[in-house]
Parts: C-alpha cells; sequence; structure tokens
C-alpha cells in the first residue's frame, strides 16, 4: 500500500498540545515525537495510540480559508506512513480477516495486494498468540474484574475526547486501553512487553492526518479492538472505503439484535477485563462510536459515568472529513475515491444524535455530565475540577497541580483552526445537524 506524501505544516489540522513526561519505568512511549521532541505517557497510564487510529484528537493549527472539503482530497498532504508500519488489520485473526474481505467482496485494488497478503501471513500468529494467553493467563481471567466503574468519554469525532482522555490519564489513580492492547486485542497480554520494548520502530513519529504523536502506549479506542475481535463496527469500512458503508446500525444499535447486541457487549467486556489485568486501575474509555450506544452501555455496566463533549460543527464538519481521507489514505486495501466522504459525515452524527438524546433519558443524571469542546481549551483546570466533581470520580486536588502546570507550559502552544466553511456549505450542516446547533448553543 503505498504511503501518503509527507505532510506540509501549513496545511496541517493539527498539533499535539500534550507534551509527554517521561515513562516512569525509563522506557518512553516508544512511538516518535510530536513537535520534535520524544514525549511519553507516564508509566502509570499503562497506555498508548496505534499510528493512526486516535480519531479524536483536536490540535489544530489555523488552516486558512481555504475548504477543507473530500473534493481537495488530492491537493490536502498527511504525515509520511511507512510501508512498513502495521495497519489496523494486521491485528486481526484469520475468520475476522477473511469476513472483511468478504464483506467487500475482495475488491482489493492491485497496488495495495501486497499488504492484504502481509496481513494474510501475519493473521494465523494472532491465533496462536491467542492461544498462548489462554492458558497462562486462564486462572487471572477467570477471576478477573474492573478495578471501580468505567468512565466512558464520547462524542463525535474531532470533538477534543482524545484531548480529554489523555488529560484524564495523567490521573495517576486512573487508566485507559493502550493503542498495542487495541490493535493486539487477543493476545496482548503476552506480546505488549515485546512491542513496547524492541518494535517502538514500527511506527512512524506522527499520525497521518495531523501533528499527534504516535505510539504504542498511548490511550486509544476500544473500537479497535472490538473491531480486530471480530465484532461488527462502523470503522470497518476504512478497509474498502468505495464501497458502502457498513455496520451503521451499530452507530445506535438500531435494528441489532438482542442476540447480536449481548455478543458484542460480551466482547467489549472480555476486553476490558484483560486491560484491568494488566492496569489494575479503574479505566478512562473514549470512543466516538460509543455516542449512540451510551443507554446500553448504562445497561452492562450499571455503576459507569459519562462524559459528553460538543464541538462548534463549523469545525467538526470539515476536520472529520479530512480525518477520513487520512485513514483511508493510509488503511485502505483501495485506492479511495473519497466521493461520499461528506454524506458519511453528516449521516453519522444525525445517527448518533439521535439515538444519544434518546437514551441519555435514562441516565441518572449524576452519572452524566456535558462538556464544551471550547471550555476544555480555555480553561482546562477548572472544566476538570467541574468533571471530577459533578461524577464524584475522586478529589481533584491531587491531579490538579498536574494539569496546572500542562496548561501554564505546553498547553500555551495550542491554537484553534479556523476553519472558514464556503456559505453553501455552512448553510448544509446548518440544516442538516440543526438539533446539534440548537441544543448545544452553536446557533
Amino acid at each position: 500500500m503505498p504511503s501518503p506524501s509527507n505532510v506540509d505544516p501549513s496545511v496541517g489540522d493539527e498539533h499535539d498540545p500534550l507534551h509527554r513526561h517521561p515513562a516512569a519505568d525509563g522506557t518512553g512511549s516508544g512511538l516518535g515525537e510530536t513537535q520534535g521532541a520524544a514525549h511519553s505517557l507516564p508509566k502509570k497510564n499503562a497506555s498508548s495510540d496505534f499510528a493512526t487510529s486516535n480519531l479524536n484528537a483536536e490540535k489544530p493549527v489555523p488552516s486558512g480559508p481555504s475548504e477543507p472539503g473530500p473534493k481537495r482530497s488530492s491537493k490536502v498532504k498527511f504525515h509520511h506512513y511507512p510501508f512498513y508500519s502495521p495497519r489496523f488489520w494486521h491485528g486481526m485473526r484469520p475468520g475476522s480477516w477473511w469476513n472483511l474481505l468478504r464483506q467487500g467482496r475482495f475488491r482489493i485494488h492491485p497496488s495495495r495486494l501486497l499488504m492484504a497478503l502481509a496481513i494474510s501471513f501475519a493473521t494465523p500468529f494472532n491465533t496462536l498468540l491467542a492461544m498462548i494467553q489462554a492458558v497462562i493467563f486462564r486462572r487471572k481471567m477467570a477471576v478477573a474484574e474492573l478495578h471501580g466503574p468505567p468512565v466512558f468519554i464520547v462524542g463525535h469525532w474531532r470533538s477534543g475526547t482524545t484531548l480529554l482522555h489523555e488529560l484524564m490519564v495523567r490521573d495517576e489513580r486512573l487508566s485507559s486501553p493502550s493503542t498495542f492492547q487495541c490493535f493486539a486485542p487477543c493476545h496482548f497480554l503476552v506480546t505488549e512487553w515485546f512491542f513496547r520494548r524492541f518494535a517502538s520502530w514500527l511506527l512512524p513519529g506522527k499520525r497521518p492526518m495531523d501533528n499527534m504523536a504516535a505510539g504504542w502506549d498511548r490511550p486509544q479506542e476500544d473500537e479497535f479492538a472490538l473491531m480486530n475481535l471480530g465484532q461488527p463496527s462502523p470503522y470497518r469500512r476504512i478497509a474498502l472505503p468505495n464501497e458502502p458503508a457498513v455496520d451503521m446500525n451499530y452507530l445506535d444499535f438500531d435494528g441489532v439484535s438482542e442476540e447480536e447486541k449481548r455478543a458484542w457487549m460480551t466482547a467489549l467486556r472480555s476486553f476490558l477485563l484483560k486491560v484491568s489485568v494488566g492496569t489494575g486501575r479503574p479505566l478512562i474509555i473514549k470512543s466516538p462510536t460509543h455516542t449512540g450506544r451510551v443507554g446500553s452501555l448504562a445497561r452492562e455496566f450499571p455503576e459507569a459515568k459519562f462524559i459528553h463533549i460538543t464541538r462548534d460543527p463549523r469545525d467538526l464538519f470539515p476536520s472529520t472529513c479530512r480525518l477520513w481521507r487520512g485513514l483511508d489514505d493510509v488503511q485502505a486495501l483501495q485506492k479511495p475515491k473519497h466521493d461520499n466522504d461528506e454524506d458519511y459525515v453528516v449521516e453519522c452524527l444525525k445517527r448518533m444524535y439521535k439515538a444519544f438524546h434518546e437514551q441519555r433519558k435514562l441516565i441518572d443524571s449524576a452519572r452524566i455530565i456535558d462538556v464544551r469542546f471550547e471550555d476544555l481549551t480555555t480553561n482546562p483546570v477548572e472544566t476538570l475540577r467541574s468533571i471530577y466533581e459533578t461524577l464524584r470520580l475522586s478529589d481533584f486536588e491531587s491531579v490538579e497541580m498536574t494539569i496546572c502546570e500542562w496548561a501554564d507550559s505546553e498547553h500555551q502552544t495550542y491554537q484553534r483552526n479556523q476553519h472558514q466553511l464556503p456559505p453553501a456549505k455552512e448553510e448544509m450542516i446548518l440544516d442538516e445537524w440543526q438539533d446539534y446547533f440548537e441544543r448545544y448553543g452553536y446557533r
């Protein structure tokens, strides 16, 4: 699969305001650099993010008046992603990989056949390693439990969920699924140490679509783990983006049978229990795709808490279009045409938020809080304090100094991206996303 071209900083969509502290164990993140200097999450987080998969960090650099819509995809440049770097699909087992190809009717572009063959060769090893893990950790998994109620961060892609996620896991008392855990969900308990120590070179320094640092140790979305475990996921469309979008009903569980929903929830719980075995701390879980599932998640995890973050749709729309272009260009088994990116972005938000607004009524108001991206970036300390106090997570004073230090140093370089949509595009999203605009005060 051809790699995208090197990015031109003048057209970059985000930069990373979260410069990392060195890991407590001295190994660092092992995953590249941000702003030219290596940074990593502390060991306490035991978490990371796969090269292009941390989907909604919002670290922008002003992009000027040009429209970053899908029609300009040929002009948009992305960070280099080496041919030898793993793609999402390398973490699948043979059955899941075969089903993915069959769902896309095996429409692989000739230029990406070698990538497909490499993935096909790798998948049997995932099965072997999964069997080894099952034997070694049989007893621990039999008594595994979550260490406290999970906290789910939800909201549309590019709304700031990653920024919030990474800030919260700076708290030594909390943890999160890591990039490697989500990449190799069936065997990470026996292999993560190896990849963190010896295989950091496999990943580039930055994600293709923005200046966000990449790394095995960084916080990651559990949705990728579920996808690689063979569960239905809208992210499967990234493999074959020129085909009709798949698993859209899993954005809101609309039309999904109780049996299918139960299988999906069982896979999620099993994965989180494995993560808990490795971390031993309460989990902060982030995934935009959970936004339209909050009702089901609240039933599955009765003590779970939810943080919902919103952002001005005028920024969400173009940034999300760029996101899918970056992921498709790097991860797809086809040469993406980007013909339907805008329609896809519009439809996803509508489905997710229709379900979210219906389901949040079933959740105790003491278990959910709304946060605005604009408040998080303007006053991160007070925003985090409000989250801790409202959800009664723990005493904020223990982590306040860490957040203040970040706000007084790295956060000073944070610049919001000033998207300027053409009037026709802005009018379109004002109409299509009218409820979101009005409900969250962005009109």
